[in-house]
């Protein structure tokens, strides 16, 4: 059984945001604007997305 995984891409600039946020944002994974990671869909990526959310974007995979 496979682990099921959703696609976090950064689709605002974190310029301007509070230094616990560019944090959350550096530990999802995502480097610049418009980058990408496949996570695996887990209670601590969720709540490190809601941290976030208004500068990403969630896809299932």
């Amino acid at each position: 059984m496979s682990q099921k995984q959703i696609k976090v891409t950064l689709v605002r600039s974190v310029i301007g945001t509070k230094a616990p946020h560019r944090a959350t944002v550096r530990g999802l994974g995502l480097r610049g604007l418009n980058s990408s990671r496949v996570l695996v869909d887990t209670p601590e990526v969720r709540g490190m997305i809601r941290k976030v959310d208004y500068l990403v974007r969630v896809e299932e995979v």
